[in-house]
């Protein structure tokens, strides 16, 4: 049960009055001064070290992060609004009053002088610290930096004092972040609302200027990249070129953005995956931000966020809505979390990798449990692991269900810092500031017993190589049960681990004719080989892994035909010529689509540097972009043969790749199976061209020599690869890719926008239109929304994950989106993805719930996006059904089994059932950011009560349903039981699962953002 954590007074004072003025930055220094230090240091030439850790962590530091990146349009940034100067007058007056300012400590340099002052954990002589996880330190750290006894109260950092026993009992505390991440995919609706807020406030009157970030917002444009075109010299020019020619308007909205509102960075297309660029340039670890010194911490809009976690900044993915309040001065409402110590001891095997090992850490965790809770890993085995080792396995926090994954800064931390370009000064700072405040690991020294929630061991020396599918992250395969368990997907019935295919079907080998050339695939065949995702991009040991991996096949004589660029730009004139050079080779398969994306130009120059790039490109793996790609469902299309070759005979085409998502549907439409693996094994699943075969005893193919090729033949060793990454991945890489990335690039730097800080809106933009959440919106908060004799929209089964909810990869043809956009006179070829068109409301609420594979009870088996309209019987599309629903004055309400929402964070997940009508959800568990997105969009989250479902209440979705919350929101406690009803006389217990206080009073304003509105609208400055 949660339990209420504030008073009756203060829960009235709360829920029923306006909230309080616009909050304090993550530092105790005013938001003001932190814009006009970014100002100050535009000034600064690019290559100058700005020498503070909140600003310049590298080569051309802040000045050359912005300066370049708009040419020049962040000018303005130094006339900060008078709402922040007001702000700052406040808050210079808290600043003198602050609970904890005897323990603000001077941190001195070596050789004299001094670093700045922070506040300091060992000056609280509370032995209760000493035991703290380092994760739940900076929770206190920031609490205690942030107190003004208001938004954070000495009983807040109490709370968090005293976490081992607070913890258990869901105890509730706010948290202020450093800064907030973006990619462009969420970006874009984020400034779409950021931009409508600031007209709402305009229409109650108020000073629309008020709607500003007040901490540093990072904004890396990653996701719009497509692999239109593959297995050619140019692609990544081609690709480039298609993708602004696609995104131009919404690149032109986000540069306006960067512009329009204070504190804001764009990082253009082409300049990489956004957690690698974090992780290389944008993490600080330590902000010093006028000489006040404390951890950096982050919130982000992409559940991978969590990447950073690796570097010892503690981060996790968010809402949008979440991060827009955030921006906005909100203090984070969090159930402060229980941590589980995740030992590791040992080393790996040679020749395992990382993806391996954080496959396996991946399936532990799941199994143990650690939804909402924060993993923190800690053991002698953390010296045997690099840097992009421990990112690697944060990154896919998701997955596993945590919150955060993280590491500890040590030695390992600090040698990567150099390595990627910060200066020596700077990471010496950052050492002697963690050492001050005892949030640094030091192996060499004893280490004090900490305590956790609960605890989990491996044995690195157990990991072994394995893969993960073929529908979910977390189905790991020992890479030796491959082919066993690949024949026994044919015959499970349909599900996580099956396809139904008749035993009489299987062996089943369809013959097609690509471009002249007799083709052939069957089940299992691989049509998409991707080396792609910041899970694994970030990581040289196996980018380069992947490159031993071609260079050994070349070397024998296996080739996958490089020349078939076959993707979009081609010749067919040529392909005869083509084939007949293709078939002197035995392994050639050309209608798999292979493609290389990293995550940052630095992997292209160890790549070229180390000489491998050659025979990856030999492989059919050349360059196709610097962004997400397949690993988001931006494969771009199969060719029409090998499309038609899937469907017209029902094979279950496979698509392997070294992401970290792997949901049926998201990869590509045609793709069924879909497998995550490491870039090695990628490149080796391609020559391979199926996922039936055991490595370990059939050939992947013929050599030169006529002799057979095994795996074992091609597979580099743990120290071959450390040899290549010792020569080849180099400080001076870093320094000069992210020095090229401030500058931005020609197209992008040709990007005119307009100087209002009111966004125009165009009614004809099928990109970027005026979202309806604040139309007619008053001072007064609406108060709890009843729901009565609500229809079920949608009836489901389990994992129901946010890319069924929401794809975010290409429009059908059929779709209602398509038809809008073909009312508007868009083109097929022009329709983009879900992904790029969020910033339109319109579109995006006729693609909620419209994947292709999605599966509705009320459908008796029955695969894609329809549902039954229950009064008349008619099956229709879930959008032409909830508009219908909605014309004839019903609410809605959609049933789901466990982990509903789980996969990626996206705050359409929730925005759109909200514009479709739905109510509320009732489900048997939620994936954590998806139920706090549900809350900020006013929906209704309710859990069915432990071993209750659907089915085994009986319900149908044909009922109609009464959910019996109270109407004054002082009667609403967080965790509550509440009442449902049906038409046909049933009557179950839920959980309410608003978790605290505040998501109460989002509830009761209609969600968060109307509540942020009316709090700075109603503020006396």
């Amino acid at each position: 049960m949660y339990k209420a954590a504030a008073s009756s007074s203060a829960r009235l004072s709360l829920l029923r009055s306006l909230p309080s003025p616009a909050s304090s930055s993550s530092a105790p220094c005013s938001p003001s001064r932190i814009v006009a230090n970014r100002a100050r240091v535009l000034s600064r030439p690019c290559g100058a070290w700005a020498g503070r850790a909140g600003g310049a962590l590298r080569a051309g530091g802040w000045s050359g992060r912005l300066s370049p990146l708009a040419g020049g349009v962040r000018a303005q940034i130094g006339a900060v609004a008078p709402a922040v100067e007001r702000f700052q007058r406040r808050m210079a007056t808290a600043a003198a009053e602050h609970p904890f300012k005897t323990i603000l400590t001077t941190l001195p340099k070596p050789g004299g002088g001094e670093y700045g002052r922070f506040y300091s954990l060992p000056a609280l002589n509370d032995p209760r610290i000493d035991k703290l996880p380092y994760s739940i330190r900076i929770l206190l750290e920031s609490a205690i930096r942030n107190c003004d006894n208001f938004q954070v109260t000495q009983n807040d950092v109490e709370k968090i004092i005293d976490w081992e026993n607070t913890s258990p009992k869901l105890a509730e505390i706010p948290f202020k972040p450093a800064r907030v991440l973006l990619q462009d995919f969420t970006g874009v609706p984020a400034v779409v609302d950021l931009a409508a807020m600031r007209d709402a406030m305009a229409k109650l009157g108020s000073d629309a200027n008020k709607i500003n970030p007040l901490v540093p917002v990072d904004l890396v444009i990653d996701h719009s990249v497509q692999v239109d075109v593959a297995r050619s010299p140019n692609a990544v020019q081609l690709n480039m070129g298609l993708e602004f020619s696609r995104n131009k308007e919404r690149f032109g909205f986000l540069k306006w953005g960067s512009t329009a509102f204070h504190n804001m960075l764009v990082v253009p297309p082409g300049s990489g995956i956004v957690h690698q660029v974090n992780l290389e340039y944008l993490g600080r670890v330590v902000f010093n931000t006028d000489g006040i010194m404390y951890p950096d911490s982050v919130v982000g809009t992409d559940s991978h966020t969590t990447m950073i976690d690796g570097l010892g900044v503690a981060g996790w993915g968010v809402g949008g809505i979440e991060a827009e309040a955030t921006m906005l001065g909100q203090p984070m409402s969090m159930v402060l979390p229980g941590v589980v110590g995740f030992k590791l001891t040992g080393k790996l095997q040679s020749g395992v990798t990382a993806t391996d090992l954080v496959l396996t850490v991946t399936q532990m965790l799941r199994k143990h449990g650690v939804v909402g809770k924060f993993v923190e890993f800690y053991g002698e085995g953390m010296g045997k692991l690099s840097l992009a080792d421990r990112a690697t396995i944060a990154n896919m926090s998701p997955e596993y269900g945590a919150t955060m994954g993280f590491f500890p800064v040590d030695h390992v931390t600090l040698d990567y810092l150099k390595l990627t370009g910060r200066s020596d000064e700077t990471v010496s700072m950052i050492e002697a500031y963690l050492r001050a405040n005892n949030m640094f690991v030091d192996y060499s020294e004893p280490q004090t017993e900490r305590v956790y929630s609960s605890y989990i061991e491996l044995d690195l020396n157990e990991v072994e190589p394995c893969i993960s599918g073929p529908k979910r992250p977390h189905d790991r395969v020992p890479l030796k049960e491959m082919k066993s368990d690949w024949h026994a997907c044919l015959d499970n019935k349909v599900g996580f681990k099956g396809f139904a295919v008749s035993k009489e079907q299987q062996d089943k080998v369809v013959k097609f004719d690509f471009h002249g050339q007799p083709a052939e695939i069957k089940h299992g065949s691989v049509v998409i080989a991707a080396i792609t995702s910041c899970t694994n991009t970030s990581n040289p040991s196996v980018m380069l892994g992947a490159g031993l991996v071609a260079k050994k096949a070349c070397e024998l004589g296996l080739q996958v035909c490089s020349l078939m660029i076959f993707f979009t730009y081609c010749c067919i004139a040529c392909f005869s010529l083509l084939s007949s050079l293709c078939k002197a080779s035995l392994q050639v398969k050309p209608w798999v689509k292979t493609s290389l994306a990293p995550g940052s130009g630095v992997v292209t120059k160890y790549l070229v540097q180390s000489g491998l790039q050659e025979y990856l490109n030999n492989q059919g793996f050349n360059l196709v972009g610097y962004g997400c790609t397949t690993c988001i469902g931006n494969s771009g299309d199969l060719d029409e043969s090998v499309s038609a070759a899937i469907t017209d005979n029902d094979v279950v085409a496979a698509a392997v790749l070294s992401g970290n998502r792997n949901f049926e549907g998201r990869v590509h439409p045609l793709t069924r199976a879909n497998y995550l693996a490491s870039p090695p094994l990628v490149v080796a699943y391609a020559l391979a061209g199926t996922v039936d075969i055991d490595f370990e005893k059939e050939p992947i193919g013929v050599g030169k020599d006529g002799k057979e090729v095994f795996f074992r033949d091609i597979w580099p060793t743990t120290e071959e690869i450390a040899q290549v990454v010792q020569s080849s991945v180099l400080p001076d890489m870093f320094k000069s890719t992210y020095e090229a990335i401030t500058k931005g690039n020609q197209t992008w730097n040709q990007l005119t926008v307009p100087e209002a800080t009111l966004y125009s809106w165009d009614a004809k933009s099928t990109y970027i239109h005026e979202p309806p959440y604040f139309k007619d919106m008053t001072m007064s908060p609406p108060g709890p929304h009843a729901v009565k004799n609500a229809y079920c929209l949608l009836n489901f089964g389990d994992s129901i994950t946010t890319d069924h909810i929401s794809p975010a990869g290409s429009i059908h043809r059929d779709s209602p989106a398509a038809k809008y956009l073909l009312e508007r006179d868009v083109d097929r070829k022009d329709f983009n993805s879900y992904g790029s068109r969020r910033g339109n409301d319109e579109i995006m609420a006729r693609g909620t719930f419209a994947n292709i594979r999605i599966v509705n009870k009320f459908l008796n088996g029955e695969v894609g996006p329809k549902t039954i309209h229950v009064p008349t019987g008619e099956k229709l599309s879930v959008f032409d059904a909830a508009t219908k629903y909605k014309a004839e004055g019903h609410d809605t309400i959609v049933i789901a089994g466990a982990e509903y929402g789980s996969g990626s964070s996206r705050d359409w997940a929730a925005k759109g059932p909200m514009l479709l009508g739905v109510k509320a959800v009732i489900a048997k568990s939620f994936e954590r950011i998806h139920r706090s997105n549900l809350v900020g969009m006013g929906i209704v989250p309710l859990c069915f009560k432990a071993g209750e479902d659907a089915d085994s209440l009986g319900l149908t979705g044909h009922e109609r349903y009464t959910i019996n919350l109270p109407t004054d929101i002082s009667e609403i406690r967080p965790g509550q039981d509440v009442t449902v009803t049906t038409d046909n006389g049933k009557s179950f217990a839920c959980t309410l699962r608003f978790d605290t206080e505040v998501e109460l009073a989002y509830f009761n304003h209609g969600g968060i953002l109307p509540y942020v509105i009316r709090n700075l609208a109603g503020s006396q400055d």
